[in-house]
Order: structure tokens, then sequence, then C-alpha cells
């Protein structure tokens, strides 16, 4: 591609005849409807590749980041899962430290080529090809429950199991916060919802859930011969993505964006605290979760391409469905925080630590944070133009182009520990990382103490 180089060496600017270039290169915004070789055919040749793919990503993976297992002391997620600490984004070689990079302007970074590459847009696991990809432990899981097999003959999953949400999740309802976890420790699936919710659901919540735990064809998973699993599959359920109401970490690419080095990899959000948002998607505008239910199930799980959704048996939901589902979503709650009042905020007669406290001072004061994620909810509803193309020149790695995102969506950080990895794409590790990258962009000049106060916070919400 003339001007244009992979990598993070030779990168250079974008110009708009290379964007319609790298356009005519990957094709039209449809994709195609006809199977050009038998599926044995093209499943062999597809599982041979898979290798190589896999070393290369991989190899991206371990420049980026440390991988290590660091859980931290004597934290937790909801069912005691620990949850990992440090920055784990690389530094670029020859004595650079966070707090020289901190004290630097996006000028100087971008002159430089100092911006970290971990801070970089995260590529699928193959971004070429794209996709839902899945957890092993959920694939076991389901497979042992129900014998669907969410396994792809052409991807893996590829971050360790300690960066991911715990498996399964808590399942907390707002209707009924003196039950906590209300699922018994089990994944919550189409053969067992019944026997656990029937007497705390009204019928219309549990047809509701019904749906969201009923398989239906997605892009990869269903019956045709372009689909990306051994042997034909009823499809993906909502909840095998969001477990138990929550995460469990899997991955696909965002359906908007057209051609493909530009769509983002993304990180299943939780579905706890829908209640609180005013709109759906990261970068479109669904006002509502009824919509936002029927807008996934018509076209999104196909990638946004409704003529091959209807090729492979999409699901057309009626209104009165879509009601029943999205009544459900919004009695999923935010996982109980002790320490918080009822505005959100520490509550002194806990006792929180002077960290903490500390911590919470930073949040709504020097740090910002708290323009964007205001208390309780710890969103602001509206979307954010971070401008991080500041501090890089737009450059294609493994398929995908770091360019300008625009504005994207600020989720709810309330529960955030048991949500990890973060950012849309998931190329924060821990939350250590979020606040690196956070002081880095807004140019915040924090401490090193006053980061780590800032973590102590953010993981009692």
């Amino acid at each position: 591609m003339t001007g244009l180089k992979e990598g993070n060496e030779g990168k250079s600017r974008i110009t708009p005849v290379q964007r319609m270039e790298i356009e005519k290169r990957m094709g039209t915004s449809f994709l195609p409807i006809a199977i050009k070789e038998p599926f044995d055919m093209m499943m062999e040749k597809m599982k041979a590749a898979k290798p190589e793919a896999a070393k290369l990503h991989n190899a991206l993976l371990e420049e980026r980041y440390d991988l290590s297992n660091k859980p931290a002391q004597g934290i937790k997620m909801s069912r005691g899962k620990p949850v990992q600490e440090g920055v784990r984004v690389k530094l670029a070689a020859g004595g650079m430290t966070w707090d020289k990079l901190g004290m630097m302007s996006s000028e100087d970074i971008e002159r430089k080529g100092l911006f970290p590459q971990g801070f970089l847009p995260l590529p699928h696991p193959n971004h070429a090809i794209g996709g839902m990809v899945f957890i092993k432990s959920e694939i076991d899981e389901i497979k042992r429950l129900e014998d669907r097999d969410l396994n792809r003959f052409d991807v893996d999953f590829d971050l360790p199991d300690h960066f991911l949400p715990e498996f399964p999740p808590p399942l907390f309802l707002t209707t009924r916060p003196d039950l906590g976890d209300v699922t018994q420790g089990k994944l919550v699936n189409i053969k067992n919802f019944s026997d656990i919710f029937k007497g705390i659901l009204n019928p219309k919540q549990l047809e509701g859930l019904r749906l969201l735990v009923t398989p239906f064809p997605q892009q990869e998973f269903n019956q045709t011969d372009d689909r990306r699993t051994e042997h034909a599959t009823l499809g993906v359920a909502c909840l095998d993505c969001h477990v138990n109401g929550h995460t469990n970490g899997s991955t696909e690419l965002l359906q908007d964006l057209r051609p493909q080095p530009f769509r983002k990899r993304l990180d299943t959000p939780t579905m706890r605290g829908v209640y609180a948002q005013q709109f759906f998607g990261l970068q479109r505008s669904i006002q509502t979760i009824e919509d936002f239910s029927e807008f996934e199930q018509r076209t999104a799980y196909f990638d946004g391409d409704h003529v091959t959704a209807a090729k492979k048996g999409v699901f057309q939901p009626d209104r009165l469905q879509v009601e029943a589902m999205a009544e459900f979503q919004r009695m999923l709650d935010f996982p109980p925080a002790p320490m918080l009042d009822a505005y959100g905020m520490l509550d002194p007669k806990q006792n929180p630590k002077e960290s903490e406290t500390r911590g919470q001072a930073l949040f709504f004061g020097k740090a910002k944070c708290g323009v964007c994620h205001p208390a309780p909810a710890y969103t602001d509803n509206k979307r954010h133009d971070l401008k991080l193309e500041r501090f890089y020149e737009p450059c294609l790695t493994n398929g995908v182009m770091a360019a300008p995102d625009g504005p994207v969506k600020t989720f709810p950080l309330r529960g955030i520990k048991d949500s990890p990895p973060y950012f849309h794409d998931g190329r924060l590790l821990t939350l250590d990382d979020a606040v690196e990258f956070f002081n880095l962009i807004f140019e915040l000049k924090l401490t090193q103490e006053e980061k780590k106060d800032l973590v102590a916070f953010m993981l009692r919400l």
C-alpha cells in the first residue's frame, strides 16, 4: 500500500486517497452471498492458517504487555477471583519511565514516537476475519450443559484468564437486593433458567430471560456452510457473551464501521446497571434497551449486514418480545458496594482507608474523572472524543488501523473491579493501566502516590 506501512516503524499519515485505496482492497460493504468452495475445503484452509495468525497476534501481545499473573493482595471480585494489579503496558526501551512520559506534551510524544504501543487499538485475535470469539471456560461449560459448541476452528480467544472477569459471575437484581447473588453459583442457560428464577420473576420477566438464553443464529455460529464451527449449531444466546447479565470478556468486531481495518475490537460490556443508562452502543445513538435488543438480533450479530442475516436465519423478535427482554435487563443491578452511601460516595461511617479517601478527592478533583463519571452510577450518559490522534501517527498494525475514534460512550464505573479488561477494546488490562492512560492523554501530571490512591478508590466502587 503506497505510503502506508505496517507496524511501529515507518508510520505515515493517512490521506483521503490512501483511505479509498484501503476501501477498494477490502471490497464492498456487503459480505459475500455465495459460498465459493465446499465447506470442508474452506475449513481445512482456515485451520491451516490459524497457527501463523495466532503466532503473529501473540507476538504483538508480548511486545505490548506484561501478561504475567500478579494478583493484588486482598482484592477480590464479587465472587472471590483475585484482581490483577500493576501497570502492564510496556514502555519504549531507553530509560523511559511513566513519570518522565507524563511530563511530556502530546506533540513531543508524537514527534518522538513514544506513545506506548499498549495504548494503541488492540486488534482482534484475527482482525481480517473478525467475529465473535469466546473464552475457553465458556466454551467448555456450554458444551457440558447443552452440548452446543462455541469453539471456532479458525481463531481462539487471546487474553490470559487472569485478566478476565470471574466465570460464572454473580447476578444481582434491583427488585430483590435481599437475595444477593441469585444464580446459586451456576451459569444461567436455557436448561436451568426456569428452575433458578421461578418464584423470583413474574411470567413476563421470565419470558424475557428465556429469550436472552435461547440460542439464535449469528454470523459465525449457525447452520450454513459459511459458519466458523466444525458442526452446524443453533447459534448464540445473548447471555453467552453477557454471562449471567454481566460479561465474560469475549470479543468481536464492532459492526458499524467499514472497511475492515477501521472496525474496532469490542470487549463485551457488562449489562449490570443498564437501568442507569440513557443510550446504547459505543458510537451509535440507540435510545432504548428495547430498540437495542431488537437491533442486535436483526443486524448487529451479523456484522450489520441484513442480507446475510436473512440468509442465515435471523430471529425477528416482535415488540412484545423485546419489551420482555428489556424488562429483565433493566432489573440487572450493580454488585453491592458496602463502602458507598446512598449518593455513591464513600461512607465515613464505614471507615474507609486514607488512600481511598484521598483517591475519591482526586477522582472528583485534580484527576477530573468525575467530569465524565459522576456518582452514583459513575457515568454522565454522554459521548466524548478523547482525541488520541494527538499522540501518534495513524498506522496499520496486525490488520487494525490506529485512526481517530471520534466520540465514544462513557460507560459506568460502578463495580469496575469485576469487569476487566478496560476501554472499549480491552487494551487496558488493569485499573493501573487505565489510570496511566488517562493521566497521559489528559496531561494530569499525577504523582505515583496519587495514581495508587485513585486505583484504591475505584476498587471500592
